[in-house]
């Protein structure tokens, strides 16, 4: 963040407060910009969870509809099924009763042919009258007839009860398609409602996180303006003393602005020959990145490297130590000033065990990797910056 430039300010010798309350300004405006995003993406995500959240509602409405279909067509079936039930149990009385009258009929048709012609002229001519004939007669063919009569009606209740079997079976075979597709739809709309809930707790993590985010901005442009104001106090103070004597070697001479040399010594010599200061995966790199599901940027001064907690943390160069504590954003943090306006930033640790003021050579160890503070887990966050600006340090690592 912006903010680690108030470390600079106070760690870098050798500046003039105005050219520092100019780099102090520039942070500030990189900060309130951020400020600005954070208010955006916090505007943006407030959108989306309210638009999730209404999404969520409608779900709850339409799986409380479904359960509610379910619960009718429940109780339509069982309703249904009870029905069934008491439909075969009626095709089971009236076929028993069928094969008892076919029984009866074809006991008395077994006896009728067992007396042979002979016996039913004997019943016929039993009565000592004509009348008593004719009413046996008429006896015998009104049992015939009502045999006759009542096995067609048991077979006609048969044939209706069995349609009426049919129909109550189709009936819940339909139904019970209808239950599956309702069952189906529920299980869309809960797998649906799932999806919506986890993306609405994503959404407001994100909220959380930016809101948590944009209040440390907007406490380090306090911070930050407080310091302009007194770096700006600072340059007011001394530019009456120096006014006067560089007008005076501005008239001595006349000459083009001052560039410094290409060093071939110390840290500027040292372009891609010097080692990462842990062992690890480069998680982050340098420079701006866009965020994946808001369109945004966010920058980064240096490069994140994934490595074991605990792994050693070592100086990428002989330097002295002009920090070393905790910083709010950085975790445990280390600074080293190698000369020449170059400095080397090692942040997140979980112990340092150098103190501010002690010389470090080369590969010496510094600190152990931790996540104190870090977004990621155990990592080191690491930086190079030559006059207190960010530079990227690949090209300076092998």
């Amino acid at each position: 963040m912006p903010i680690i430039v108030l470390i600079f300010l106070i760690v870098i010798s050798g500046f003039s407060p105005s050219a520092w309350s100019a780099d102090a300004k520039k942070q500030l405006q990189g900060i309130k910009k951020e400020i600005r995003e954070k208010k955006r993406l916090i505007t943006k995500t407030a959108q989306v969870e309210s638009a999730v959240s209404s999404e969520l509602s409608k779900i709850d409405q339409s799986l409380r509809s479904k359960e509610q279909s379910l619960s009718v067509l429940n109780r339509d079936m069982k309703a249904v099924e009870n029905g069934l039930e008491k439909t075969r149990s009626e095709i089971e009385i009236v076929v028993k009763d069928v094969e008892a009258r076919k029984k009866l009929i074809q006991n008395r048709l077994v006896a009728v042919y067992k007396a042979g012609e002979v016996g039913n002229i004997r019943f016929l001519f039993s009565s000592e009258s004509l009348p008593g004939m004719l009413e046996n007669l008429r006896y015998m063919k009104s049992l015939l007839e009502n045999d006759r009569q009542r096995v067609a009606e048991y077979n006609e209740r048969i044939g209706k009860l069995k349609e009426l079997k049919a129909s109550i079976e189709l009936d819940v075979r339909r139904k019970e398609n209808l239950k599956q597709s309702i069952l189906v739809k529920k299980q869309e709309i809960e797998a649906e409602k799932a999806s919506k809930a986890t993306l609405l707790l994503k959404v407001r993590e994100d909220k959380k996180a930016y809101i948590a985010s944009l209040q440390e901005l907007e406490a380090n442009s306090r911070r930050l303006q407080s310091i302009v104001e007194k770096l700006e106090a600072a340059s007011r103070k001394r530019y009456t003393a120096k006014t006067r004597k560089r007008a005076v070697q501005s008239a001595k001479k006349e000459g083009t602005p001052f560039v410094p040399p290409a060093t071939s010594t110390g840290f500027g010599a040292q372009k891609g020959r010097l080692s990462l200061p842990t062992q690890g995966r480069i998680i982050g790199s340098f420079g701006r990145h866009k965020h994946p599901e808001f369109s945004s940027y966010t920058i980064s001064n240096g490069i994140s490297i994934a490595a074991p907690a605990g792994a050693d943390v070592r100086s990428i160069y002989p330097g002295t130590i002009v920090f070393s504590n905790y910083f709010k954003g950085y975790g445990n943090m280390v600074i080293v000033d190698h000369g020449d306006g170059f400095f080397s930033l090692y942040a997140h640790n979980s112990k340092v065990f150098k103190r501010v003021g002690a010389n470090v050579g080369k590969n010496e160890l510094l600190a152990s990797v931790g996540d104190v503070d870090s977004p990621r887990g155990a990592m080191l966050y690491f930086e190079i910056r030559y006059q207190g600006k960010p530079i990227n340090p690949a090209p300076w690592v092998r």
